[in-house]
């Protein structure tokens, strides 16, 4: 790389590190770190919040599933946007009900009570770490593919830099970089792909010598199989801690409203950019490997100077969605099951350094299970079978419909994870023989004994805990 590409990078990584040693001032308690004091605005909520989801999968892992495998994964994929769109438009602003709550734990402790609150606080770090996983290990790619080191040492540096300033800023810092991200990822994901589609000789010659095959609908996936990725992403990655957590961090219903609406339309047109860069290099570099798709693109067709701009752009990308997923872990652990559980008496200082130690922790275990993910999507799909099949469809009933059954909670959440985890990792390769994805059936469960129970025991079964939980319902 070239001495100007090199100097672009390490500016990156300065202005980061300032970030954080500016947000560490502003860090006073644990609403700081947690939810930035309820303060960000809607054009804030849209720029962090469209950071954090489009990471590794939305650039890398899209990029290089179009590669292999045309549009038919960008059309599966978009179910995630629409998802993000109609939480906006529905469950965003209703969240601003509940004064003083920082995670999805706190919501579903006020609907179903504290054994609620522990479970969701169990399968959200087990998720957000596994999410964080496969930033990591998309990190690492990158480094791989542009500075030419191995990818488990990448992965320790870059999430190095993601654990500086996400323990020592929180939300804040996080939020800051998000925006600063953002307008990277912005400006610079459309300038490759212009730069690469006119290397290939102009679009109309990139359609030419790309495969039929890579502009249908469904390429050659079966209506089955591709119905079951459509749900993975509609349902996998909605409303998850982190995202929850920023809709909880704006001052009102009408920012939560419309910074998360908004932000779910710009991810259409975030995936149709980089599935065409993955088309883009399957033209140029067809003998790559798939994941190497955007970043061969970023270090061989761009010029001097440029290189390690897009390079940052590309490690923002990616890093936006780590230190969102590594600060929620952080927040949930401290507060929905250590001062739930464990020390209810935590002063605020010590909750606020509980969770910088616990954030600096889960980055550490993030960063092992990226050593051992075998492919960025596939850490993101496995990742997804501890959200919808447990938490996503009792807090979204709650919610919308403000029910208040603790059983029908419980039961639900239980029977989901037991029928996902025995349908895809039990004896019998079930998902092979039918087709049908473990988290399908497990949401399908999960709503089924939600509503059975709620039938048999109604609001007897609740637990309406305003006081219980620490937050007040609207």
């Amino acid at each position: 790389m070239h001495t100007l590409d090199l100097l672009g990078l390490a500016a990156y990584f300065l202005l980061i590190i300032f970030i954080g040693y500016r947000s560490a001032k502003r860090v006073k308690t644990s609403d700081d770190f947690a939810v930035a004091g309820n303060r960000i605005t809607w054009p804030i909520l849209f720029a962090t919040l469209a950071a954090s989801f489009l990471g590794g999968g939305a650039s890398l892992g899209r990029a290089g599933k179009s590669f292999t495998e045309g549009y038919a994964f960008m059309f599966a994929a978009a179910a995630f946007p629409i998802a993000t769109v109609l939480a906006g438009l529905y469950i965003a602003p209703k969240l601003k009900r509940y004064a003083g709550a920082h995670t999805v734990g706190d919501i579903m402790a006020h609907h179903y009570g504290a054994p609620s609150r522990l479970i969701t606080g169990i399968f959200s770090m087990v998720y957000c770490i596994g999410i964080l996983g496969a930033q990591a290990l998309a990190i690492g790619t990158v480094f791989n593919a542009v500075l030419g080191v191995e990818v488990s040492t990448g992965i320790i540096i870059g999430m190095a830099l993601v654990l500086l300033y996400s323990t020592v800023g929180g939300i804040w810092a996080v939020i800051q970089t998000d925006v600063i991200q953002f307008l990277m990822l912005a400006f610079f994901m459309p300038l490759t792909l212009i730069i690469g589609i006119q290397l290939a000789g102009g679009p109309s010659a990139l359609i030419k010598q790309l495969p039929q095959a890579h502009f249908s609908f469904m390429g050659h996936y079966s209506p089955l199989l591709f119905f079951g990725l459509f749900v993975a992403f509609l349902l996998g990655e909605t409303l998850v801690p982190p995202y929850t957590q920023r809709a909880l961090a704006a001052p009102d219903a009408r920012n939560a409203r419309i910074g998360y609406t908004i932000a779910g339309g710009f991810g259409f047109l975030f995936y149709f950019i980089t599935s065409t860069i993955g088309l883009v290099a399957l033209v140029l570099y067809p003998n790559i490997s798939a994941d190497q798709a955007l970043p061969a693109l970023i270090r061989s067709a761009l010029p001097v100077g440029i290189t390690g701009l897009v390079l940052a752009a590309l490690l923002a990308v990616v890093m936006s969605t780590a230190d969102s997923y590594l600060n929620s872990s952080a927040v949930v652990f401290v507060r929905d099951i250590y001062q739930s559980f464990i020390n209810p008496d935590i002063t605020e200082q010590h909750r606020l350094w509980l969770e910088r130690g616990v954030n600096l922790g889960i980055g550490l275990g993030a960063v092992l299970f990226a050593l051992y993910a075998t492919s960025i999507v596939d850490a993101l799909l496995m990742s997804y079978a501890f959200w919808a099949p447990t938490i996503l469809i009792p807090f979204v009933l709650g919610v919308f419909f403000e029910v208040y059954c603790s059983k029908a909670a419980l039961w639900a959440m239980l029977v989901g994870a037991l029928v996902t985890g025995f349908w895809n990792w039990g004896p019998f390769p079930l998902q092979e023989l039918t087709g049908i994805t473990g988290l399908i059936v497990g949401v399908v469960s999960n709503l089924v004994v939600f509503v059975l129970v709620y039938r048999c025991f109604g609001g007897t079964g609740g637990l309406v805990a305003g006081s219980r939980s620490g937050v007040e319902g609207g």
